[in-house]
């Protein structure tokens, strides 16, 4: 097997897959986190509502990480920089925060 072929199988199955990338119980905690550093009242959650937030989260991260991709490709490298993110978070219309 040469260098690098274990990583494109690996990129290759999630690909392929629908799976959540993120484990449920540790992205429900900071859902959970996240609300109570917001509001003063604690409120319980339906499953589906917090389904659906990691859905799209995960859905943003992987287009985000997209377009690093691409800017690391213009700039004639293959690992993405923090530069990168900037660049995408910049063309996007994202703040910096």
């Amino acid at each position: 097997m040469r260098p690098g072929e274990k990583a494109l199988r690996e990129i290759r199955q999630y690909q392929n897959s629908t799976d959540l990338l993120l484990r449920r119980l540790p992205f429900a905690r900071l859902v959970r986190e996240i609300q109570q550093g917001l509001s003063r009242h604690s409120y319980s959650w339906q499953a589906s509502a917090i389904l659906a937030l990691q859905e799209a989260s995960e859905a943003h991260l992987v287009g985000l990480f997209e377009d690093c991709n691409l800017c690391a490709i213009h700039g004639k490298r293959v690992t993405i920089m923090p530069k990168d993110m900037q660049l995408a978070r910049r063309i996007r219309g994202q703040n910096r925060e």
